[in-house]
C-alpha cells in the first residue's frame, strides 16, 4: 500500500504539466473498461460525458477518467486521451469503430499567476502527455491537474490516500483541491481534516486550540476580490464488484469528505464533483459491506485533500504562499 488511488489493483494514474501556464492534467486509466459513476455537489461543474454515467443510461464502463485545469478549455484534455486509447483499439465498440469513454472535469485555474496567453489550446496534448506517462506512481502536490490549484490563502495541490478494509476491499481516493475556501483552520497551519489523519501523512499537528467564528469562513472571494476560481474535482475507486448505482451512492459518500476537509464546501461558486471508479475484482460478502465502503470513501477524501495542500510546493508568482511556508 503507498497510501495513493493506485493502491486499487489495476488502476494507473499519469499526469502532465505546463509549469509556464500553471496548469496540468491527472488522468485515471486501467489496461481494462471498469465502471464508473459520478456525483456533483457544487454550483458551478464543468464536465464532459458525465450524463453518460447515470446508471440507466446504456454504458456501464469507460476506459478512462480526466481531472484537468483550465476551465473549460480543459475540456480539451479528454480529446487528447481519446486519440491516444483510439490508436490502440480501446472504445466503446460502435459497428465498424471504437469509440474511447472518457469523462472528464476541470478547474478553474485562469488566475493563478501563469500565462495564460497561449496561441494554441494546451491542454488536448497534455491529456495525450498525461495518459502516456500512466503507472502505478502518484506524484502529489504541484502534479498533474493541482499544479495551478489553490486554496484561500494556500496554494491547493492534488492529493491521495487509500486504506484496505477488513473485509480486504481497497478504497481510496484522488483529489485536485482548488476550493473557494479553506483546508486549513483559519490562517493557520492546521487541517480541518485533523481527525481522519493516518500517522503524520500531512503533519501530525492535531487541532488547533481554538476555532474561528464558523459562521464567517474565510473564503479568495475575501482575499483576492473574487468568488471564480474554484472547483475541487475528485475521484473516489474501489476494487470491490459493486454496480453503477452503487458506485454513485459511493461518491457521493466521498462528498462527506469534501464537507469536512474545506470550508466552505459545495458553494455557489465551487464546481464540486466526484466521480467513482469500480474494477469489480472483489465480490461483496456481507450486507454491512457497502455501508463500510461508504464510511471509507468519506474517510480517504478527507484525507486526500489535506495530503494535496500539505504537498504543494512554490513557484514563482504564486498568489499565495505553499502549506509548507507558513
Amino acid at each position: 500500500m503507498q497510501n495513493v488511488i493506485t493502491d486499487v489493483e489495476g488502476l494507473l494514474v499519469g499526469q502532465a504539466q505546463d509549469d509556464k501556464v500553471k496548469t496540468g492534467v491527472t488522468v485515471l486509466t486501467s489496461d481494462r473498461p471498469f465502471t464508473a459513476a459520478v456525483h456533483v455537489m457544487g454550483g458551478a461543474p464543468g464536465t464532459r460525458e458525465t450524463d453518460l454515467l447515470a446508471p440507466d443510461k446504456t454504458v456501464q464502463k469507460v476506459d478512462a477518467l480526466v481531472l484537468s485545469g483550465g476551465s473549460a478549455f480543459g475540456l480539451d484534455a479528454a480529446g487528447g486521451v481519446a486519440d491516444a486509447l483510439r490508436e490502440e483499439g480501446r472504445g466503446f465498440v460502435a459497428g465498424p469503430v471504437r469509440v474511447p469513454i472518457v469523462p472528464s472535469a476541470i478547474l478553474f485555474d485562469l488566475v493563478n499567476g501563469g500565462d495564460k496567453d497561449w496561441t494554441r489550446n494546451p491542454y488536448k496534448a497534455l491529456g495525450r502527455e498525461a495518459y502516456a506517462a500512466r503507472g502505478t506512481e502518484v506524484a502529489l502536490g504541484s502534479h498533474g491537474a493541482g499544479t495551478g490549484a489553490m486554496t484561500a490563502g494556500l496554494k491547493g495541490g492534488l492529493g491521495s490516500a487509500s486504506v484496505r478494509l477488513p473485509t480486504g476491499h481497497v478504497v481510496a481516493a484522488l483529489v485536485a483541491v482548488n476550493a473557494l475556501g479553506t483546508a486549513t483552520v483559519g490562517a493557520g497551519r492546521h487541517f480541518w481534516a485533523a481527525p481522519w489523519e493516518d500517522g503524520a501523512e500531512f503533519g501530525g499537528l492535531g487541532l488547533p486550540a481554538s476555532f474561528p467564528d464558523p459562521h464567517h469562513p474565510v473564503t479568495k472571494a475575501e482575499l483576492m476580490g473574487i468568488s471564480k476560481g474554484n472547483t475541487t474535482i475528485g475521484i473516489i475507486a474501489t476494487d470491490a464488484d459493486i454496480d453503477q448505482a452503487q458506485l454513485t451512492r459511493l461518491a457521493t459518500a466521498g462528498h462527506d469528505g469534501f464537507a469536512r476537509a474545506l470550508v466552505p464546501s459545495h458553494t455557489p461558486a465551487d464546481g464540486d464533483l466526484i466521480f467513482g471508479a469500480a474494477t469489480g475484482a472483489k465480490p461483496l460478502s456481507g450486507e454491512f459491506d457497502m455501508l463500510a465502503l461508504c464510511h471509507a470513501a468519506s474517510v480517504v477524501m478527507t484525507r486526500a485533500i489535506a495530503r494535496g495542500v500539505h504537498a504543494a510546493t512554490p513557484a514563482a508568482g504564486d498568489p499565495f504562499p505553499c502549506w509548507s511556508e507558513v
